[in-house]
């Protein structure tokens, strides 16, 4: 609920100055009819001088809003200073398992289990606590206070352990009064919140958007709103000398945050919640598919915590969901119980290839649709997002072609639709998902029968000009 902005003044022309005949007049009618011409003139000079100053002023301005420097008193920050999270976050959270069924027993052995089922060796190594872990009420000193029944060894306790596990710890709390299930929320607790997850041992915060104060108390958009604990982060690790926080904002993509939240966080979701059914993952990608340019190093488009494992998603959704999820270099966090975990399940979240991809350190971007497929290019549809999608790696080029029917498909792109990839030459190819390598594309792929809401995912490496002989002498 953002304010309304005032309006400037409006600018009114200034009436044309009415011209006398000399013939009508006296000489000393003629010079005072001089005096109140140059009179005027001097007034249209300077009101004219006045209004270009005002213009190149508002020209000035809305260069320096066009350049990023938003001019609140809030957002100064720039997250990218800070230097953390350079690729997207891997770990556990809480929600999608458990909501707030949540205590210190059923975390750890979340935490135990990423361990032993092989997990934290391709890479999941944040340990986060979603909505629910705290008290109903503040302490009397005014600080946050955990469940003395869901976490009766303390925070610090916590957070010692899952460090000693060799994991980083993560916490939510919310921008408004109360969190989305009504606990303390941080709204003017920003500073204290921060060094008490500090304190406590938090490296990362998860930051909601639930009970927004009204606009007659806060007086800003989202952009101001999560500028405050973005403010509060930096200034704690300026300080502290610590590594600030990682800040992850939850706001659903209300108001464009991939235009803004990079000033801030390191991750900002694009959509409303997620939920574990093909309509909802094939709803997040149509939305994302516009906004790939987004992420890079530091700062990445959060599609929503992983749903593989939970609800009625088929082996082959699971498999384009986490497929779509780490080639978008969305975070990658796990949300299901891993106690009840089936290898199917394990099989899709420790496929070490497609996490390659999200975790490249050389190149940061996005896949990005080249071609939608059932609908015209540009074409938004929930039901049918792209299906043609292609980005850079430092080993290749990734492909991903996504059947978004209800039935198995062919799939068939030439190899120049992708601005990654050459023409006149042969590019080997490799199936991310059988981990094999299957021969050599020469101007054109066909991927066969596609499982309905199935996912292929290659990587396809330059081998060299493609063979002499082959007509027409010009790829199509």
């Amino acid at each position: 609920m953002p304010p309304t902005a005032s309006s400037p003044p409006s600018l009114v022309p200034l009436a044309a100055s009415e011209k006398a005949s000399s013939d009508d007049l006296s000489p000393s009618d003629v010079d005072h009819a001089y005096v109140l011409q140059a009179s005027a003139l001097y007034r249209s000079r300077t009101r004219a001088l006045l209004l270009m100053l005002s213009l190149i002023a508002s020209l000035a301005l809305s260069l320096l809003a066009l350049s990023g420097l938003q001019l609140l008193d809030q957002t100064e920050v720039r997250a990218l200073d800070d230097r953390v999270a350079k690729l997207p976050a891997m770990g556990y959270n809480t929600w999608n398992a458990y909501h707030c069924d949540i205590n210190e027993t059923v975390i750890l052995t979340q935490a135990k289990l990423i361990k032993s089922l092989g997990l934290a060796d391709v890479g999941y190594n944040y340990i986060n606590i979603d909505d629910c872990w705290a008290e109903m009420n503040r302490s009397a000193h005014g600080d946050l206070v955990a469940s003395a029944e869901r976490f009766p060894s303390g925070m610090k306790n916590f957070t010692d352990t899952v460090h000693a596990l060799g994991f980083k710890a993560g916490i939510y709390s919310d921008s408004g009064w109360y969190t989305c299930q009504m606990y303390p929320g941080s709204f003017r607790n920003e500073a204290r919140d921060a060094k008490q997850f500090q304190d406590w041992g938090f490296d990362y915060l998860k930051y909601d958007n639930c009970a927004e104060p009204f606009d007659d108390i806060i007086r800003e958009g989202q952009v101001g709103k999560f500028a405050i604990m973005a403010n509060a982060i930096k200034n704690l690790a300026q300080t502290s000398g610590k590594t600030p926080l990682i800040y992850s904002l939850c706001q659903w993509g209300r108001e464009q945050p991939w235009l803004w939240a990079r000033n801030f966080g390191q991750s900002w979701r694009t959509t409303e919640d997620i939920g574990p059914h093909w309509d909802a993952l094939s709803s997040i990608i149509n939305q994302n598919s516009f906004i790939t340019w987004a992420s890079d190093f530091y700062g990445h488009n959060d599609m929503d915590i992983l749903e593989i494992g939970n609800g009625d998603l088929t082996f082959e959704e699971a498999k384009s969901h986490f497929t779509a999820w780490a080639l978008m270099k969305s975070p990658l966090l796990i949300g299901t119980d891993l106690t009840t975990v089936t290898n199917e399940t394990i099989e899709i979240l420790s496929n070490h290839e497609i996490i390659a991809i999200n975790q490249d350190p050389v190149f940061g971007t996005s896949i990005s649709p080249f071609r939608w497929g059932v609908n015209p290019d540009w074409t938004y549809n929930a039901t049918y997002p792209p299906s043609f999608w292609s980005g850079q790696s430092q080993n290749g080029t990734v492909i991903m072609l996504l059947n978004t029917l209800s039935k198995p498909t062919d799939l068939s792109f030439s190899l120049t639709e992708s601005p990654w990839l050459r023409a006149g030459r042969e590019y080997s190819v490799r199936d991310l998902w059988t981990h094999t390598n299957n021969g050599t594309a020469i101007r054109s792929f066909t991927a066969h029968a596609v499982p309905a809401h199935g996912a292929i995912a290659l990587l396809l490496k330059d081998v060299g000009d493609e063979p002499d002989g082959i007509y027409p002498p010009c790829s199509p």
